[in-house]
């Protein structure tokens, strides 16, 4: 009888507790379902403005997911504090398991601090054509820890933030026009007043290219086997390549046309007869 009523007595008591408990859970689920849908109209919110006001995608993904991460730690301090659980203990606890985590994860930090760096500077952004350690594409993805190249050949090239921050960037696309520098060799025996009049007029009449600055032509080396003309000129930076294909193949046919040649690498070789030389100096 006495371990009944003592059995009792704790039923009892831990009812009576969680009679007294439920409002602080009711409410604590409560607040975090409300809590959750808040967030979810808010960052729609936030995605409409930015998205509104034309900011970069890389910056507005990086913001949408600081501001959520942030308010869903922010709702879920609330809710412990609502169950009555003492919210210093647990901020020192995540402080605790933050450093942890952090020492062990250096190198996560390290490309996420690059991220940032690299959405916050914008040494690039989505759809310029950049070159870093050795490796050209154009960029898909800026995330928080990693960069997506897809390079010429449609190749993925995916790059640790923590080391592209750090690195020498050519972008390419940044400036808006680019300037080519095409070098073609004619032969010796060539007129190179006729060359060069022959190539600025293929360039004057190509419409991508720039007429400021202005197109040129010179002489840049006399080379072993011809004299160098580099053609040069500027354009856009979606016309390049499609200029700078087209005057290749089309400053060849000009110069054919106009009996310029183009030389091929060549050696002059000389045979000298050393035991002719060698006989004559015995006889002597």
């Amino acid at each position: 009888m006495d371990e009944l009523s003592e059995i009792q007595n704790y039923t009892e008591e831990y009812a009576r507790q969680f009679i007294d408990y439920l409002p602080n859970l009711v409410g604590a689920i409560v607040l975090l379902a409300l809590g959750w849908w808040a967030i979810k109209i808010f960052i729609g919110y936030l995605r409409k403005v930015l998205n509104k006001k034309g900011h970069d995608p890389a910056l507005k993904d990086f913001f949408l997911t600081l501001a959520n991460w942030g308010l869903i730690i922010l709702l879920l301090v609330t809710v412990i504090g609502q169950l009555g659980i003492k919210t210093t203990s647990f901020v020192a606890l995540l402080g605790a398991a933050g450093l942890a985590i952090g020492l062990a994860l250096q190198g996560s930090l390290a490309n996420f601090a690059g991220g940032v760096l690299i959405i916050l500077l914008k040494p690039f952004k989505i759809g310029d054509w950049i070159e870093v350690q050795g490796i050209s594409g154009s960029v898909k993805e800026i995330s928080m820890f990693y960069t997506k190249l897809n390079t010429f050949g449609n190749q993925l090239a995916i790059i640790p933030n923590g080391e592209l921050s750090n690195d020498n960037i050519v972008n390419y696309s940044g400036e808006g026009i680019r300037r080519d520098a095409i070098t073609i060799g004619i032969s010796y025996d060539s007129n190179i007043k006729q060359a060069k009049d022959t190539l600025v007029g293929l360039l004057e009449e190509q419409e991508g290219i720039l007429k400021d600055p202005a197109p040129a032509v010179v002489v840049t080396e006399l080379a072993d086997s011809a004299v160098n003309l580099s053609v040069r000129f500027w354009a856009k930076n979606e016309d390049f390549w499609d200029i700078h294909f087209h005057i290749i193949e089309e400053a060849k046919m000009r110069l054919e046309a106009a009996g310029i040649s183009i030389p091929f690498p060549q050696r002059d070789v000389h045979f000298f007869n050393h035991s002719k030389e060698t006989g004559e100096e015995v006889n002597g």
